[in-house]
């Protein structure tokens, strides 16, 4: 299985999980990232600057803290996490030298979920690890329903500057996946399923036009929507997109407003698709006539939307302006 780049944020969540440990002391950071790395993705931190710098890029599964750094220390950290609703549920075992009791009852008081006093064995942290996490995901699963979890997206452009902007529109409602490496998206395909799927049109190895038909092509994605992202794209190219199962496009670079209101839009419309289509009847022939129209109506927008009023021969000259 191919290796997903580690640079975006959700690039690395496969299988395993992701712990952060939080230490200025660089040997303990090495250490445990040593006794974990063959079993968890570990991102180490010297700061509490560091770990906020992390955590715009990934939610991790559990947060190793240490109490006594310079600076923000683990109390004002944890504060911090516990007072951000991003970041308010991740566990957070402290680690600490100090076996006073008043220290350690402060740092519960404040929210941590355990505590783990140095030094420290490797199977105490993975014992620790499998205890918190496991109370995580079980608490995410109510009872006779599947996983509740905000809608998955998944996002895919070599460009990091991107997918960070896709990100930061779209977080406070989806759980946004993103892949700078055409190349790993079929595999993420198989272990994810998104509810969407934003592709960028010009990549290195696979483009846009030759991840279509490749993600059309897996049962369970035959209808989802695809919405492409170019800045050099032409109208013809858009319209050869749409015909081989894209949904929409947006023009980079994309004001937040536009990015959300088409993405709800196809969400939704998703949503009523599937609630309208019988048990046991296929949707194949309902999903090329909205294609058919799709593209229909795409031209209609590049003639008339009031965002984009100059004619179609000047539509390459404002993809280009745009990008």
């Amino acid at each position: 299985m191919s290796n997903l780049n580690i640079e975006s944020a959700d690039e690395i969540e496969k299988e395993r999980l992701k712990i952060v440990i939080v230490d200025d002391i660089q040997c303990s950071l090495v250490t445990v990232k040593r006794k974990l790395m063959g079993q968890y993705e570990v991102y180490p931190a010297e700061s509490s600057e560091a770990l906020f710098k992390i955590l715009e890029k990934i939610t991790p599964d559990l947060i190793f803290l240490d109490i006594n750094m310079p600076g923000v220390d683990g109390y004002g950290v944890i504060k911090t996490l516990k007072e951000d609703e991003r970041y308010a549920n991740i566990p957070v075992v402290f680690l600490t030298s100090n076996n006073d009791k008043k220290s350690v009852f402060r740092g519960l008081d404040l929210g941590a979920v355990d505590y783990i006093l140095k030094p420290f064995d490797a199977s105490i942290l993975i014992a620790c690890i499998k205890k918190h996490t496991t109370v995580k995901r079980n608490e995410k699963i109510p009872q006779g329903s599947e996983n509740d979890e905000k809608p998955r997206i998944l996002a895919v452009d070599d460009i990091s500057g991107s997918l960070k902007a896709i990100q930061q529109a779209l977080r406070d409602s989806y759980k946004v996946h993103t892949i700078s490496k055409p190349e790993c998206v079929m595999d993420f395909l198989k272990l994810k399923k998104p509810v969407l799927i934003l592709l960028d049109y010009l990549m290195p190895v696979l483009n846009g036009f030759e991840l279509i038909p490749m993600i059309r092509a897996l049962p369970d994605y035959k209808n989802t929507p695809i919405i492409m992202l170019t800045s050099e794209g032409t109208l013809n190219q858009i319209k050869e997109a749409m015909a081989l199962g894209a949904s929409d496009f947006i023009v980079k670079p994309f004001k937040e407003d536009e990015l959300k209101e088409k993405v709800a839009k196809h969400i939704n419309s998703e949503a009523n698709h599937e609630q309208c289509v019988p048990a046991g009847v296929s949707s194949d022939l309902n999903c090329s006539k909205s294609n058919i129209n799709a593209i229909n109506v795409t031209a209609r927008q590049i003639e008339n939307d009031s965002s984009i009023t100059q004619p179609l021969d000047e539509l390459e000259d404002i993809l280009s302006k745009r990008s």
